[in-house]
């Protein structure tokens, strides 16, 4: 099996086939990294071909300096965001949704779609790119221009405050249990970020 950087440069030497393994590999991932974050499926899907549209446009001046991977989603990330302000601009209903699609009931699905929608906007994009997208740590700060021990320690509180919004009681147990500690500060402000 032939990596997705050797496919990249061989698709820039002109080759359909490498485009090709590259949609094949990369259109359903693309395709539910719009999902989760957009509420419109026939959006998330426009948004995941203009994705390769680009990645087609860029090819000529592509090195590989970093994964095909991490290439794709900071397409995807920058669509996003346009995406975003044209949303605000047109005064469109509020199509983004930060939902991850799960094969769980509804009531649970919302409930994780709450507590994810009260979590701090970047704690929230990293914590979908690590679980959702199943970036690595390297792969989000390369993405998202930050220290990895910054993605780490984001990561942590999100997964943190995600934890106390699924489980309103564990957050109290642990605020009382870490008073004396030096992480209360911490754990308030994770319990903090639910309440929002």
């Amino acid at each position: 099996m032939t990596n997705d950087e050797a496919l990249m440069l061989e698709f820039q030497r002109g080759s359909r086939a490498a485009f090709e393994e590259l949609y094949s590999r990369y259109c359903g991932p693309l395709y539910g990294f719009f999902r989760r974050r957009l509420e419109n499926p026939q959006r998330a899907e426009d948004l995941a071909q203009e994705t390769f549209l680009a990645l087609i446009r860029a090819a000529p001046r592509y090195e590989p300096r970093s994964l095909v991977r991490t290439y794709l989603y900071g397409i995807g990330l920058k669509l996003l965001a346009v995406e975003q302000r044209r949303v605000i601009r047109d005064g469109a209903s509020a199509e983004l949704v930060d939902e991850p699609a799960t094969g769980d009931s509804p009531e649970t699905a919302l409930w994780v779609r709450q507590a994810l929608m009260k979590l701090d906007v970047s704690e929230r994009e990293i914590l979908m790119l690590r679980e959702y997208e199943q970036l690595s740590y390297l792969e989000i700060a390369e993405l998202l221009r930050l220290p990895v021990n910054t993605v780490r320690s984001r990561l942590f509180r999100a997964r943190m405050a995600l934890k106390n919004c699924l489980d309103p009681n564990s957050a109290i147990l642990d605020a009382k249990s870490t008073e004396t500690d030096t992480s209360a500060p911490a754990a308030a402000a994770g319990g903090e970020a639910c309440n929002a």
